[in-house]
């Protein structure tokens, strides 16, 4: 079981109360305790099942304009007074910062909105070696799928408490259940690999087991005997899994401390157009139980739905307290990053991008970060399939595809086939234009 959040409070008090007696002017505190238990499965025999608790602390001192923060997972009595006498000690012979300070009280969260993240359930492993085998059955029902690289299933449980010596305090409890299957396929000497994945914050919300092993096997299939092509410029769509990426490179590059450092290729562009008119970015934390949902960030900041792009604009950044103050704009509660980033609903049906040219490249894997934030440019190892006049005619594979953001995001078009599976997401993307490297 989870620790409550009296338990959890104790500690953090204890950590405010004695960093104040021994001279720090401010302070803050995360304690959290988590519980996750995994089970791993393959050719449907248990291959692995591992429990992990953790509980520990993040504790930041500020004497004046000196910060330390220190961690520990040792939160006996005579360690923890120790830690918190050493992050004094540690901030008192630390550099002055005029921008050190905690968030602005009229900032922090208040409320009691119910974004439902946390489900009592709790499964035995046995019921989760029963998801999994039931998974894999699936998918080696299908003819050609002969092995797996192993699939799982876990459960984790966790709880926090935020408190500083402005006066917040405040935490909550959240779980997620999340299964995968990944199979592999072989045909005339062929052997390909893919995989399906859910996770959820309740149980009864992941996919059906047999859902799993049916589209990891479906995938996987569908890359067997791939060709390899010439290089060429081609317009590419770009898998809803593999869209979602652009979305993690973005968030780093409008992050306010990629602003402050002008470490970012988007560093002037606020308020100008970066993509297409059509083209509207949200961040929302309030989406009740999905992924990437909170009440607040690190720093106890509300977390407000944010507007990132309108109508092709880069209109808001993803803001933190210290970086704010360089840029001399206020924290909106993304010290923390992202929560719910996504794209929305373009206005084009997933057939209208199949057949919106007689030869397309559908990406379905890529290999690599691909993204340099400082210049835009992007280069990826990928696989897929060739699409010809609206249907899929054959996979290819050891390909790259590149181009640079500034470009990339101007010549975007999506889908509305919009789903929440992560904390990023984003409808199937249509990229014209894009270079592909071949044989």
């Amino acid at each position: 079981m989870i620790k409550e959040k009296d338990y959890l409070n104790n500690i953090a008090e204890q950590c405010l109360s004695k960093s104040n007696k021994l001279g720090s002017t401010d302070a803050s505190v995360m304690v959290m305790h988590s519980v996750s238990e995994d089970v791993s499965v393959r050719n449907r025999k248990l291959d692995g099942s591992t429990r992990s608790e953790n509980l520990g602390i993040t504790l930041t001192t500020y004497i004046g304009k000196k910060k330390s923060t220190i961690s520990s997972s040792d939160l006996n009595t005579k360690n923890l007074d120790g830690l918190i006498n050493r992050c004094v000690e540690s901030t008192k012979i630390t550099p002055e910062d005029d921008l050190n300070s905690l968030a602005d009280k009229e900032l922090y969260f208040k409320g009691d909105k119910d974004l439902d993240l946390y489900d009592e359930t709790v499964l035995e492993n046995k019921k989760k070696i029963e998801y999994i085998n039931e998974a894999e059955e699936e998918a080696f029902s299908r003819k050609d799928i002969v092995n797996t690289n192993g699939s799982g299933f876990s459960q984790n449980k966790s709880n926090f408490i935020l408190a500083n010596s402005s006066g917040f305090s405040d935490g909550y409890k959240t779980s997620q259940f999340t299964a995968y299957c990944e199979v592999v396929s072989k045909n005339n000497g062929s052997m390909e690999r893919d995989y399906e994945y859910s996770s959820k914050r309740f149980f009864n919300d992941i996919l059906k087991p047999k859902q799993l092993g049916s589209k990891a096997a479906e995938l996987a299939l569908k890359k067997l005997n791939p060709k390899k092509i010439k290089s060429e410029k081609l317009n590419i769509i770009f898998d809803k899994r593999i869209a979602k990426g652009f979305l993690s490179s973005f968030s780093s590059a409008i992050s306010s401390s990629s602003f402050a450092k002008g470490t970012t290729f988007l560093k002037d562009k606020l308020n100008k157009k970066i993509f297409g008119d059509k083209i509207n970015i949200q961040d929302k934390a309030d989406i009740k139980k999905a992924n990437g949902s909170r009440y607040f960030d690190v720093e106890g900041v509300k977390t407000n739905p944010l507007d990132l792009v309108k109508d092709g604009a880069l209109n808001d950044l993803l803001i933190d307290t210290y970086n704010g103050k360089k840029i001399k704009k206020k924290s909106n509660g993304r010290a923390s990053g992202s929560s719910n980033l996504y794209f929305l609903n373009g206005d084009l049906s997933f057939e209208e991008l199949l057949n919106s040219n007689k030869k397309l490249l559908y990406i379905t894997e890529t290999i690599g970060r691909g993204s340099n934030i400082i210049t835009g440019d992007y280069s990826v190892g990928a696989s897929g399939l060739m699409v010809e006049n609206g249907e899929f005619s054959y996979p290819v594979s050891e390909i790259t595809i590149a181009g640079n953001l500034n470009n990339i995001y101007k010549n975007i078009s999506l889908a509305n086939d919009l789903e929440f599976n992560y904390s990023t997401n984003s409808p199937t993307m249509l990229v014209e234009g894009m270079i592909v490297g071949g044989k």
